[in-house]
């Protein structure tokens, strides 16, 4: 949800749809700098969580870190705009970031990853003063972002070495687009093992619910409403329904506005709604 207007105002339009949990960005997703942060702001983002009974918050870091990059002065300012992320975050009570692992461009796979993982290590040991932690989001692997294989995740966490301050969120439509299916009920059962074997279901602090516009294994990123993309409505049932995720928030990152006079977010969880058992 946008903050524009006031972090509390996110907070109001998630409760006007019905929502019982909502992400933000805490500043302009594509820019590096955001305005501070007043103490006002946060105490009423935290009374309208209050007020409309919204329990799980979550923060999206900006779209311009890159963990991964191989350009000193770029990996510089990734590392410290992601402090800022994780600062603010705290700051709002917000307990998790989610962030794209990175991207490793002109160096290799194996040079990104590890330069991730060196990249995590330093960012943790900056704010091991604060309650707010990183999540890391599977990717759909597009052009030459890392963390669309679970094995991939695993060897950060792994690497890293402090998996109580590292967690994953999990995007459907990222899942899919990079080949792992939840067709039919065999398929979204080897799905969620091979995450158990690698990772690890543990690691998992929330989910990101969205249909995709292009094809399994497409390795591209198009979100789309729920059961109107290529996905459809068993994955989004199965998901629904598996008690192993009863507990942990989801968040819609399909696209805004309204069709016939209904607003998208409302319809996108009156859908998912209707497919619990």
């Amino acid at each position: 949800m946008s903050i524009a207007g006031g972090y509390w105002k996110a907070v109001e339009a998630a409760a006007a749809v019905d929502g019982d949990c909502v992400q933000v960005f805490t500043k302009n997703n594509n820019r590096w700098q955001g305005k501070p942060l007043l103490d006002e702001e946060c105490v009423r983002f935290q009374a309208a969580l209050e007020e409309h009974a919204i329990q799980h918050t979550l923060s999206h870091a900006s779209y311009l870190i890159n963990l991964a990059s191989n350009k000193p002065d770029l990996l510089a300012k990734s590392i410290d705009a992601m402090v800022d992320e994780l600062q603010r975050a705290d700051r709002l009570g917000i307990p998790y970031v989610v962030f794209h692992p990175g991207s490793h461009t002109t160096s290799t796979p194996e040079e990104g990853l590890a330069t991730i993982a060196d990249s995590l290590k330093t960012i943790l040991a900056r704010t091991d003063d604060l309650t707010t932690y990183p999540l890391l989001e599977n990717t759909a692997g597009q052009g030459s972002n890392l963390g669309f294989e679970f094995e991939q995740l695993s060897f950060l966490i792994d690497e890293v070495g402090q998996a109580e301050r590292l967690g994953v969120c999990i995007d459907t439509c990222h899942t899919f687009a990079a080949g792992y299916s939840m067709a039919n009920s065999q398929d979204y059962e080897t799905t969620i093992q091979q995450m158990e074997t690698t990772f690890g279901i543990a690691q998992i602090k929330a989910i990101h619910l969205n249909d995709s516009k292009r094809p399994f294994a497409s390795r591209k990123d198009r979100h789309e409403h729920i059961g109107q993309g290529e996905m459809g409505d068993e994955p989004f049932r199965f998901l629904m329904n598996d008690t192993r995720f009863a507990s942990i928030p989801m968040y819609l990152e399909t696209e805004k506005g309204e069709i016939d006079g209904i607003d998208m977010d409302q319809m996108n969880l009156d859908k998912l709604r209707s497919l619990v058992g």
